[in-house]
C-alpha cells in the first residue's frame, strides 16, 4: 500500500509572477515519486532487536547544500531529536525558519513505519530549479542517536537538453549516521548523553559496519517551464498543498489589499479583501473548497498582482 506524504510548500515552484514592467523569464519545475525502501538485517547489521521500527521520514526541499544536516558538524537541535527521540517538532520548526528566510519550499513529512524492513513514498513530490536539493532523514528505532538520511541531493542534471534539466529515473543506497549527541554503542543501550557533543558521522563500525540500511528510487514524472518575474515577489503562501488554512507571508514590505481564488476552468470561486493595515502574515480558511487544484491571485495595495498555484487535498 502507498502512503500519502504530507508536503507542506512555501515555494516558488509553481509561481508564475505578472508585475507591471518586470522582466520574465523562464523557470522549470519537476515532479518526482520518490520510494525508500530500508534494508536492516541481522546478517549486515549484526542485530535486529526488538520493536525495531522508523520514525517519521521528515525533510525538505531547499536551496542551497547543507542546510539541514552535514557530516563533520554538530546537529542541530532538530536533527537531535529525530535521531534520540523520533520526534519531529524541532526539525519542523528549522524547515519552516528556512522557508521563511527564502531557503527551503517544501516540508515533508511521510508517516513512520513498524518492522526492520519498510517502504516509505513521496508521490508527486514538486521541486523547482530554484530549490533543487533535498534532504530526508529518520530514526533508527530503537538507537542511541542514529539516523538514515540522505543530505542535499541535488534533483538537477548537468544536461539542459533533457527533461529541462532535470535527472531522469535513478535509485542510491543510503546510509545510517550518528548524531554525535549519545554515546551508546547498540541499538538497545542506555541513554548517554554526549558532553560536549561530538559531529555527525557515518556510522562505519559495529553495529551497523558500514552497510547500506536502504535504498532511495526518485522516479522522474516530469517537468514543465513557467514564466517568472525578476522581481523579487511580494508574497508566499503555504502549506501547500492545504487542507484549508493557508498563511500569507508579506515577504517584499508590500500590503496585500486582495485575494482572488479561480478554479482550474477560470472561474473565481472567492474573492477576499484584506484590511489596509501591513501584517507579516495573514491566515484564511479554504476548508470549505472542494479538493482540486486553484489559481490564487494576489494583489497588492499598489496594484501589483502575483499569481500561484494552490493545491487543496
Amino acid at each position: 500500500m502507498i502512503l500519502k506524504s504530507t508536503i507542506f510548500i512555501g515555494y516558488y515552484s509553481f509561481f508564475f509572477i505578472v508585475f507591471i514592467g518586470a522582466t520574465i523569464y523562464a523557470q522549470s519545475s519537476a515532479s518526482y515519486t520518490i520510494s525508500l525502501s530500508t534494508t536492516w538485517n541481522a546478517t549486515d547489521h549484526s542485530s535486529i532487536p526488538p520493536n525495531a521500527h522508523w520514525s517519521a521520514l521528515v525533510g525538505a526541499t531547499h536551496k542551497n547544500t547543507h542546510t539541514f544536516f552535514n557530516i563533520g558538524q554538530l546537529a542541530t537541535l532538530g536533527i537531535k531529536n529525530v535521531a534520540e527521540l523520533g520526534s519531529n517538532t524541532a526539525f519542523n520548526n528549522e524547515v519552516n525558519s528556512a522557508i521563511a528566510n527564502n531557503k527551503a519550499n517544501a516540508y515533508i513529512n511521510v508517516e513512520g513505519k513498524t518492522g526492520a524492513l519498510a517502504t516509505f513514498t513521496i508521490e508527486n513530490l514538486q521541486v523547482s530549479e530554484e530549490y533543487p536539493s533535498l534532504t530526508l532523514v529518520s530514526m533508527i528505532a530503537p538507537s542511541p542517536d542514529w539516523f538514515i538520511g540522505i543530505n542535499s541531493e541535488n534533483l538537477r542534471s548537468e544536461n539542459n537538453n533533457i527533461n529541462n534539466g532535470w535527472k531522469e529515473t535513478y535509485t542510491k543506497d543510503v546510509f545510517a549516521y550518528d548524531a554525535g549527541t549519545d554515546d551508546g554503542t547498540d541499538y538497545t543501550s542506555n541513554n548517554l548523553a554526549s558532553d560536549p557533543p561530538i559531529e555527525i558521522t557515518k556510522i562505519k563500525d559495529y553495529p551497523i559496519n558500514d552497510y547500506k540500511m536502504g535504498t532511495i528510487t526518485f522516479t522522474y514524472n516530469g517537468s514543465t517551464l513557467s514564466t517568472k518575474s525578476n522581481d523579487a515577489p511580494s508574497f508566499k503562501i503555504f502549506p501547500n498543498p492545504t487542507q484549508g488554512i493557508v498563511n500569507i507571508l508579506n515577504t517584499n514590505n508590500e500590503q496585500v489589499s486582495s485575494l482572488e481564488l479561480f478554479d482550474v476552468i477560470g472561474n473565481q470561486v472567492e474573492k477576499i479583501t484584506f484590511k489596509t493595515k501591513k501584517q507579516p502574515y495573514q491566515t484564511i480558511d479554504l476548508s470549505a473548497l472542494s479538493t482540486g487544484i486553484y489559481l490564487v491571485r494576489l494583489i497588492s495595495g499598489s496594484g501589483k498582482q502575483q499569481t500561484q498555484k494552490l493545491v487543496v487535498n
